[in-house]
């Protein structure tokens, strides 16, 4: 079950955050906050802009709620729907987190996934074994996410997202713990 205590702290300190930080703008030559893979397991840590954390973290938000949503329709195991139902409240509770902090540096995820993403949602639609895609698939992206937040917690460029990408962390690493059990 997802620890209300530890999400009001998160968003309090994202709230203390909010008042006393200094703005903070993010300055790209193009504008966009096209979504980027992060590095491989293993990569030296490269600090990325704030704009391609916000977009990739917010693709894997996006991706695994929509993945678990699916679950809740299509998993013919109770742990399957169990754990899509961990996943729907703790991803949207790390998105409104990043939206939150995005907003203050004039960053707004989209609420579109990108095509790499749309892809693994099209192959699990179709799945003939829905469980198994489904743990392959929530595998792949908890780990993208883990290297994508732990390397924004510990080089990325923004005081005010890096906090919520150290707040992800350990979110995501327990979600890694669960997902062989599905």
């Amino acid at each position: 079950m997802l620890h209300a205590p530890r999400t009001l702290v998160l968003i309090c300190c994202l709230a203390a955050l909010a008042g006393c930080a200094r703005e903070e703008r993010e300055v790209t030559s193009t504008g966009s906050s096209e979504w980027r893979a992060p590095p491989a397991r293993g990569a030296p840590r490269q600090a990325t802009s704030a704009a391609n954390y916000v977009a990739a973290a917010a693709a894997i938000d996006l991706f695994v709620i929509r993945s678990s949503e699916l679950a809740l329709q299509h998993s013919g195991r109770a742990q399957t729907r169990d754990f899509a139902t961990q996943e729907i409240a703790a991803h949207k509770g790390l998105a409104s987190q990043l939206s939150f902090a995005g907003r203050r540096l004039n960053l707004l995820p989209s609420a579109t996934l990108p095509p790499r993403y749309q892809a693994l949602i099209d192959r699990l639609q179709t799945a003939p074994d829905f469980d198994a895609t489904y743990r392959q698939e929530q595998l792949q992206v908890h780990r993208e996410a883990l290297t994508l937040h732990s390397n924004y917690a510990a080089a990325g460029r923004s005081p005010t997202l890096r906090p919520v990408a150290a707040a992800a962390v350990p979110i995501i690493q327990r979600h890694l713990r669960l997902i062989p059990y599905l």
